[in-house]
């Protein structure tokens, strides 16, 4: 997957969160988790912006695990709205957003991986 692919589907990701959210319940726990939920998925996009621009390699995997960190975050908070019936949307959208979330954790985890072999293969060089 080419940078600006990723980048943009981490921005689409966040976008759809969006979206969602206009749909989740106006009560204590809706605006917890879908408040909880804003951040935790924005949050891939810009820092993914950041590693891009990393300051070394060190750097680089850091910002890519913060990324997945938040990811993963988004994707428990998701569950929890859709299994607290916190969302009053289309069921569609929210498995949608599940799924893609799911497919991003799995880019990352591909990603901070193979950064570190191939920065172990240099060190070993």
């Amino acid at each position: 997957m080419k940078t600006n692919d990723l980048e943009e589907r981490v921005i689409d990701f966040a976008v759809l969160i969006i979206d969602i959210i206009e749909n989740v319940n106006n009560n204590y726990a809706g605006n917890y988790y879908g408040n909880q939920l804003i951040r935790s998925s924005g949050s891939p996009a810009l820092n993914y912006g950041e590693a891009r621009s990393a300051e070394s390699h060190k750097d680089f995997v850091h910002k890519m695990g913060i990324c997945l960190k938040e990811l993963r975050e988004s994707y428990n908070c998701l569950k929890i709205i859709n299994r607290a019936k916190l969302y009053n949307g289309n069921k569609d959208k929210i498995e949608k957003a599940l799924d893609e979330n799911n497919q991003l954790i799995s880019i990352f985890v591909a990603s901070i991986k193979t950064s570190k072999n191939n920065n172990s293969n240099i060190k070993n060089r």
